[in-house]
C-alpha cells in the first residue's frame, strides 16, 4: 500500500490547484492512510483525489456515468469521518 505523508498531501494540492488547503494536512494523510487500509485499496492519494477532486477510482467503482456509486458515497463519508475523528483528537 502507497501511503501518504502531509508532505505529500500540501505537494500535491500545490500542483492540482491554486487554492489554499483549509485542512490539516497530517488529519488529511491520516484518513486517506486509514480509509485505504479498510477498502483495501492500493495507493492513499486516490481516496484524497476522490474527496477534494470528484476523481473516480475505477478498481473501487466509486462513479457510474460520471455519478457517485453507493460505494462512492460510502468511501467518501468513511473518509470524512476518519478525518474528523483525527482531528478531533
Amino acid at each position: 500500500m502507497k501511503r501518504l505523508t502531509s508532505k505529500k498531501v500540501k505537494a500535491y494540492f500545490a500542483w492540482r490547484t491554486d487554492e489554499e488547503l483549509r485542512h490539516c494536512p497530517d488529519c488529511i494523510a491520516d484518513a486517506c492512510n486509514e480509509a485505504c487500509y479498510e477498502f483495501n485499496h492500493t495507493d492513499a492519494k486516490d481516496l484524497m483525489k476522490l474527496l477534494f477532486f470528484n476523481d473516480p477510482i475505477p478498481m473501487l467503482h466509486t462513479h457510474n456515468y460520471g455519478f457517485h456509486t453507493a460505494t462512492g458515497r460510502h468511501i467518501i463519508e468513511t473518509t470524512k469521518d476518519y478525518y474528523y475523528e483525527f482531528k478531533n483528537n
